[in-house]
């Protein structure tokens, strides 16, 4: 029997060593592990709440840019041609480029609808138009005309001559101009 203590006065101790070894790797440290791991989520959604507080009270500045950006965008809208096609934004702007040439009393012999150029979101519409126009004054005000209209046109290519060189009055005009719209 004096074996046997022995013994448990050796085993007991080396067991209750290693339950306490057991218990405090497997309870102590879990437990800490999982509260390291709760304060961390817990920090994370402080300053994610605290961003979300953050731009709550920059509501009232972000609402200010947006209008003013939208605002932009109207004034910056018309400056291009308006329309939902190619073909009715080329039909309204060879309607400003015949407007402008007969109401200086000038006529219209031909009118041609290049192929559109793409230009991102936009497009770039061109059309030649060949007039006839009375004089260089009538000429200097078509062309005032289409420079200072609204939505811009630009005057690519202009060639000018004289139809009778014997009554240098009447000119023939070939005009190219394009302008910018957002149809499809």
């Amino acid at each position: 029997m004096k074996k046997n203590s022995r013994y448990y006065t050796i085993a007991l101790p080396i067991i209750i060593v290693l339950a306490i070894l057991v218990a405090y790797q497997y309870g102590y440290l879990a437990v800490k592990a999982e509260m390291t791991s709760l304060k961390e989520r817990e920090v994370t959604r402080m300053g994610t709440l605290q961003r979300y507080v953050n731009l709550i009270a920059d509501r009232p500045s972000i609402e200010k840019r947006l209008e003013a950006l939208r605002e932009k965008r109207t004034t910056e809208m018309t400056q291009i041609i308006d329309a939902q096609t190619m073909s009715i934004a080329a039909a309204a702007l060879q309607d400003v480029v015949k407007t402008s040439i007969t109401t200086r009393g000038g006529s219209i012999a031909s009118e041609r609808v290049e192929k559109p150029d793409d230009l991102g979101k936009l497009k770039i519409i061109t059309i030649s138009v060949d007039a006839v126009l009375p004089d260089t004054r009538a000429l200097s005000d078509v062309l005032f005309t289409l420079e200072t209209h609204t939505p811009y046109l630009v005057i690519r290519e202009l060639d000018t001559r004289v139809r009778n060189f014997r009554d240098p009055r009447e000119l023939m005009v070939k005009l190219r101009i394009s302008a910018l719209t957002g149809g499809k």
